[in-house]
C-alpha cells in the first residue's frame, strides 16, 4: 500500500517485526563505522538490534539484506555513491539534527517514536543553512571544484568541522597536538 510505513520486514516468507524508530538505525550506522568489529560481526548485532523476534539461523542472510534494504530508505530512489564519504551520521549529528529540526519544525530528538523513513524525509528536506553549506563544500572539493573565496575561509575557520578524518588520520593529529602542548 502507499505510504505505508513498515514496522514488519519478510524474511522466509514470514514477517518479522523491527524495531522502526530511527535512533535504531543511526545506531546502527554508528556501528557500521566500527573498525574493531568485522562484517560478520556488525550483521549479526545489526539483525539482532533491528529485528524484535529472533531470525533462524537459515535466515540469517536474507534478514541481513532486508534489514540494508530498510536502513537504505528502501526502494526510494538512490543516487550515484560518492568517490569519497561525504556523511559520517556520528560526526556531523551536530548540524545533522538542527537541519533535520528545521524541515520537521519541531525538535525530532524529543518525540518518543518517529519511523526512520520519516526521519530520513525530513532529512531529504533540508534546506539552506550550516549542514548543506559543509556539505556542499565537501562535494567541490571532492569533486575537485574550485571553492569561492567565502568557502574557502569558512573551511579554513571550520576544518574539523568540514574534513572528515579516517580514525588513523584523527589519530594522528591528535597525537600531534598534544606532542605541541608539550613543547610549548
Amino acid at each position: 500500500m502507499i505510504g505505508v510505513l513498515p514496522k514488519s520486514l519478510e524474511v522466509g516468507g514470514k514477517y518479522y517485526k523491527i524495531n522502526s524508530d530511527f535512533r535504531v538505525v543511526l545506531n546502527l550506522f554508528e556501528l557500521f563505522n566500527n573498525s574493531e568489529l568485522n562484517n560478520l560481526e556488525k550483521a549479526y548485532i545489526c539483525v539482532n538490534t533491528l529485528f524484535v523476534d529472533e531470525i533462524p539461523d537459515e535466515l540469517f542472510e536474507e534478514a541481513v539484506k532486508k534489514a540494508f534494504w530498510f536502513c537504505d530508505g528502501g526502494d526510494m530512489p538512490k543516487s550515484e555513491p560518492a568517490k569519497v564519504k561525504m556523511l559520517d551520521w556520528e560526526h556531523d549529528e551536530s548540524i545533522i539534527f538542527p537541519a533535520v529540526n528545521k524541515a520537521a519544525g519541531c525538535e525530532v530528538r524529543a518525540i518518543p517514536y518517529m519511523h526512520w523513513w520519516t526521519f530520513l524525509g525530513y532529512f531529504g528536506e533540508i534546506g539552506e543553512g550550516l549542514f548543506s553549506t559543509v556539505m556542499n563544500i565537501r562535494h567541490k572539493r571532492a569533486d575537485g571544484k574550485k571553492l569561492d573565496k567565502w568557502e574557502r575561509e569558512f573551511l579554513r575557520k571550520h576544518k574539523d568541522l568540514v574534513i572528515l578524518y579516517t580514525d588513523e588520520e584523527r589519530q594522528a593529529i591528535d597525537e600531534t597536538e598534544e606532542f605541541l602542548k608539550t613543547i610549548t
